[in-house]
């Protein structure tokens, strides 16, 4: 018979923005998990910044603590320190330039801070059995992390990108109690970039399953008729946002296609003239609408080369919609080759034969997204993946 659980001691999950309009897989994620932790008798509190957008750090909620939704909230300031040296040092980054150690240190402490909540948790710490941050990259990771690191555990969410290849993280990855990875591709990488991770668990990642689905009233109530694609998520560089729109005005300018593009999320839109009438913004959309629009939509862009493991796909496939993806993500094209409910492309000539087959074939699409259901309930529940984090944090802290 398998012992009990030991859910005794207080949890701090600890991203670095919570609450309504924190956009992002991170933060959405660890408000599940915080959620869903006390449901299981687990003392939890989030410790958090006052900003919602991750582009200023502004702080538009108020510091200290209450209570939202059934959770303890504890919000601190955030500080910056604006200046051209960090944009530089981040261009060098970003091209593969070699930086020396204290330039790491200078970029990243000249960015997003939160001394605060620093100060707190080296008064505090001590009374937290397990403090899990999230993602590696953010100054409150990486900085307060090392006050408890044996308290700490990472919800990592590592990407192939050239940030996680600085010496800066190497601490991180090795020194923290544990990491917690979703994807066999993140948990792979994570071995390249330092020979002996801290101890570790490959958990996956829980998704919430929507009671239903309403298509056609999303089409009525945002006026879109015909067919169309869907981009959910951030709408910036990082995501392949910009990259997306210049090769769909390639292929729509070349190719006689019956797809408008819709998009939701954060950031600006700022479509190519050539199909700035087939591009509709709905905006930051709340959950039940999010879910009709991708089960209104032929089929779901994922462009994003950066991820650890991609909840859009998960929704869209939840919702029965058939996925094209960047296949120069890792974790995409395991997921798209494991469920084979995916198609993926890897130039724009690759994307236009995707939709070229979506145009003429949706019935055999469809058949293709029908897997994508049953992949995701077989994987991806959050019982499942709680059962593993609670036996890693037992283990761990």
């Amino acid at each position: 018979m398998t012992a009990p659980l030991d859910r005794s001691g207080r949890v701090a999950l600890v991203p670095a923005r919570f609450g309504q309009g924190a956009v992002g897989g991170a933060e959405i994620v660890l408000d599940q998990m915080a959620r869903r932790l006390q449901a299981r008798g687990r003392e939890v509190e989030i410790l958090t910044t006052c900003a919602l957008d991750h582009h200023t750090w502004e702080n538009v909620l108020p510091a200290g603590k209450s209570m939202e939704d059934g959770l303890l909230v504890h919000r601190f300031p955030v500080a910056t320190t604006p200046g051209p040296e960090r944009a530089q040092l981040e261009q060098a980054i970003l091209s593969g330039a070699p930086l020396r150690l204290h330039e790491q240190q200078r970029w990243m402490n000249a960015g997003m801070r939160s001394p605060e909540l620093f100060h707190y948790l080296l008064d505090q710490a001590g009374e937290y059995r397990t403090i899990i941050f999230t993602p590696y990259m953010f100054w409150i990771t990486f900085a307060c992390s090392q006050i408890a690191p044996e308290r700490s555990v990472l919800w990592t969410c590592l990407h192939d990108e050239p940030y996680a290849y600085l010496e800066l993280f190497q601490p991180l990855l090795t020194g923290v109690g544990g990491l917690l990875f979703q994807t066999p591709p993140e948990h792979e990488l994570a071995h390249r970039l330092v020979a002996t991770p801290a101890p570790h668990a490959l958990v996956g990642c829980g998704v919430e399953v929507p009671d239903g689905y309403d298509p056609e009233g999303f089409r009525r109530r945002h006026g879109i008729d015909g067919r169309f694609l869907l981009y959910a998520g951030r709408r910036e560089g990082a995501k392949g946002w910009e990259t997306l729109l210049g090769q769909l005005a390639a292929v729509l300018g070349r190719r006689d296609l019956p797809f408008s593009l819709v998009t939701m999320g954060a950031g600006e839109v700022r479509p190519p003239a050539a199909i700035a009438d087939r591009v509709v913004d709905v905006g930051f959309l709340p959950d039940a609408e999010r879910d009709a629009a991708f089960a209104a939509a032929d089929a779901y862009l994922q462009p994003s080369r950066f991820e650890a493991f991609s909840r859009t796909i998960m929704e869209a496939w939840l919702a029965g919609t058939l996925v094209i993806a960047n296949g120069g993500s890792d974790v995409v094209r395991y997921h798209c080759e494991r469920s084979e409910a995916g198609l993926l492309y890897d130039d724009e000539l690759e994307l236009e034969e995707c939709l070229a087959f979506l145009a003429k074939a949706p019935e055999t699409a469809a058949e293709l997204a029908g897997r994508g259901r049953a992949y995701v309930l077989d994987n991806y529940q959050w019982d499942t993946v709680l059962d593993k984090v609670e036996a890693a944090l037992t283990t761990w802290t």
